[in-house]
């Protein structure tokens, strides 16, 4: 899935789109970007370090109480894809709010990059680019479990 897909389900109430999704502390990160980028590579490092499989493949996103929430497809529900092994059983996690999306379509040309975002439904939710990042599982279950400097800090 490209971001431009993602757009597409923008303002509405729910979508089903092509991607995977693994939550840290109740924290949702959806995992977007082309066939073969390695979306659920990334799910499968994550849940290797602690993540639970939210979804992969196919993630249902419905709008509760204000809140994009991401959700497994009833019939690929606790499944993920290995590529070469196979398709492997995982235990799910249940829906989670959503609050990151990472692109592995596109890489993030700054050190330190300005926070961005993207439209999720009828919600924004912050955007990390994640194309050739190294050590990007890890990094993400660190932002998960404990979240992000505030952009002008030291000066907040």
């Amino acid at each position: 899935m490209h971001i431009d897909s993602l757009s597409l389900a923008k303002d509405q109430g729910s979508a089903c789109v092509h991607a995977s999704c693994v939550s840290v502390a109740g924290r949702g990160l959806l995992i977007i970007g082309a066939s073969g980028t390695g979306k659920s590579g990334l799910a499968l490092q994550m849940m290797a370090f602690g993540a639970k499989l939210v979804a992969d493949d196919r993630v249902n996103l419905e709008m509760r109480q204000n809140r994009v929430i991401a959700s497994a497809v009833s019939q690929i529900r606790g499944l993920i894809e290995a590529r070469q092994i196979g398709l492997i059983k995982a235990e799910p996690s249940g829906p989670v709010p959503l609050d990151y999306v990472v692109d592995l379509d596109q890489p993030e040309p700054e050190r330190l990059p300005d926070p961005l975002t993207v439209s999720v439904l009828r919600q924004t939710v912050p955007l990390l680019r994640g194309a050739g990042v190294p050590n990007l599982a890890v990094a993400m279950m660190q932002l998960l479990g404990n979240g992000r400097v505030n952009p002008e800090w030291p000066n907040s």
